[in-house]
């Protein structure tokens, strides 16, 4: 579905300085498999999240996307049209048939805030409506960036298990960057870790399943092999 072979991509500073941001990227995704990007902050996860989804392509290297693929991305920001309703926001990104859209509003829980403006929601419920926008697309490729960024640890629990069924349900290959240990763990089939800047690959971790009822002791292992991944780069 996709594969990944960066490089080398720099930015250049306020200063007029050339700073690499990320080096040596190289990876590829299934069809259907979900992948966290974790790492510290300015590692470069939202610029490999940017440069995938196209909206950069100023980088040497190659990234490889299945022909005919639909791409969705759900920004850290909700990004919703302030002038549509959360029904019209829906429907102006809608791909799929009706049916299939009434599903993904049921599944988040939307069905009572269609009507609403996202001037009138709250961020975890504008944060879901930016995260059915991205399935009304009926995307092949999902790329979300820190979608459960700032949100109160029991609802972005919850946001996390209706991700989870929808990427189930719809099969859809996903990429998430997160700079959380645990987000990362209850999410994704494997896990990059990534260096602080230059972000470079640490390592690739898989993740057993079924990743929502993991054992605190399956957890403690995969964490204590990130932290051994992160120090030993230190």
């Amino acid at each position: 579905m996709l594969e990944v072979s960066i490089a080398r991509k720099t930015l250049r500073t306020a200063a007029g300085e050339t700073r690499v941001v990320l080096q040596d990227i190289a990876f590829s995704l299934a069809r259907g498999e979900v992948c966290a990007l974790l790492g510290p902050s300015g590692c470069g996860k939202t610029t490999l999240l940017r440069l995938i989804a196209g909206l950069d392509r100023d980088y040497e290297g190659r990234i490889g996307l299945a022909p005919a693929r639909k791409l969705a991305m759900v920004f850290q920001e909700p990004r919703l049209l302030p002038w549509r309703s959360v029904a019209e926001n829906l429907r102006l990104a809608g791909a799929v048939p009706g049916k299939a859209l009434d599903d993904i509003v049921a599944a988040l829980g939307l069905e009572a805030h269609l009507d609403h403006y996202p001037g009138e929601l709250s961020l975890g419920l504008a944060r879901r409506v930016a995260i059915a926008r991205a399935f009304a697309v009926a995307p092949d490729l999902l790329l979300l960036d820190e979608p459960f960024v700032s949100l109160e640890a029991a609802l972005a629990q919850r946001l996390r298990g209706e991700l989870v069924g929808l990427v189930g349900q719809r099969k859809a290959t996903t990429l998430i960057v997160t700079h959380d240990v645990g987000e990362a763990i209850s999410l994704a089939d494997r896990i990059l870790v990534l260096s602080a800047a230059p972000g470079r690959i640490l390592g690739d971790l898989v993740v057993p399943t079924p990743r929502l009822a993991m054992t605190p002791a399956c957890a403690a292992r995969l964490e204590a092999d990130i932290v051994a991944l992160t120090q030993g780069s230190a």
